[in-house]
């Protein structure tokens, strides 16, 4: 069931409900993006180590190569997976330059498994249904380093029915086709005074009903009241996952912070008016 309120006059008890029923969501730490390094060199343990060998030690299922997702999250924990779906020499592009990397100089990637959740950016709503694509033959996972302004591009193809890494594109965010939006969300992620400039006179909001376990609320956030809903937003470090083509000129975007192995979620829609990004809507 859904319930309709504005949102601007609630109680402080469901203030302290919605603000209860947020996640701590988790920045990694910036790599350096100058080093010839690929795989930004995670220092694992020697629980993390064996756990990678257990796993490894599992086929992955058939059917995961269906959907991109399914693939990806074998890829980025299985090692023995990884190794065997790389196109070696590996293909890394930066700028005007192109290197390759050797099988035995590529270390294992964990992407964001390490994390508790990762981000999205999507054009539109409609768009967010192309995940589940099976047809999909392309897809790309960029590393965005907002405080260096800097992108990794991992290029994923299927070819003969397999997922295949087949390059790495390094790139200055400026080049990137989000660059406009990413360049806004860091300021907006970290400067809480342009934050509140960048947010609209009403935000809809859509978020877990305190008084109902299994039911939804509907309704408008005002700015005076944005720091009580507010998730914690990352700052430095964030992902995308770019499903075939994306448009580049979308007035909208949303940015999805989904957790890895709780099924949370939080997006936030951002539509671009006069010359400005604006937050217009907030679901939980």
């Amino acid at each position: 069931m859904k319930r309709n309120l504005v949102i601007g006059v609630l109680t402080a008890c469901l203030l302290t409900g919605c603000k209860q029923g947020k996640t701590s969501f988790f920045s990694d730490s910036a790599a350096d993006v100058d080093s010839t390094e690929t795989t930004e060199n995670y220092l694992e343990d020697a629980d993390e180590e064996d756990m990678d060998e257990l796993i490894s030690e599992e086929p992955m299922p058939q059917a995961a190569e269906e959907l991109f997702d399914d693939f990806f999250f074998n890829f980025a924990s299985n090692r023995r997976l990884q190794f065997e779906r790389i196109h070696f020499p590996l293909v890394i592009r930066s700028d005007a330059k192109t290197d390759t990397l050797e099988r035995s100089e590529w270390q294992m990637n964990h992407f964001f498994m390490h994390q508790e959740e990762y981000t999205l950016i999507f054009d539109s709503e409609q768009q967010m249904d192309i995940v589940k694509d099976t047809t999909i033959n392309e897809v790309v996972v960029e590393k965005i380093f907002l405080s260096q302004a800097f992108v990794h591009r991992y290029i994923f193809r299927r070819e003969n029915g397999q997922w295949m890494l087949d390059a790495i594109d390094k790139q200055t965010l400026s080049l990137n086709h989000n660059a406009s939006f990413l360049a806004f969300y860091r300021r907006f992620a970290t400067d809480s005074i342009f934050c509140h400039k960048s947010l609209s006179p009403e935000i809809n909001f859509v978020g877990p009903d305190p008084d109902d376990e299994f039911g939804q609320m509907e309704g408008v956030i005002t700015p005076d009241f944005w720091d009580a809903f507010a998730p914690d937003l990352p700052h430095d470090t964030i992902y995308n996952i770019v499903y075939g083509h994306q448009n580049h000129h979308s007035d909208y975007k949303i940015f999805v912070m989904r957790g890895i192995s709780n099924g949370q979620e939080v997006e936030l829609t951002f539509h671009h008016e006069k010359d400005k990004w604006k937050l217009v809507k907030l679901t939980e």
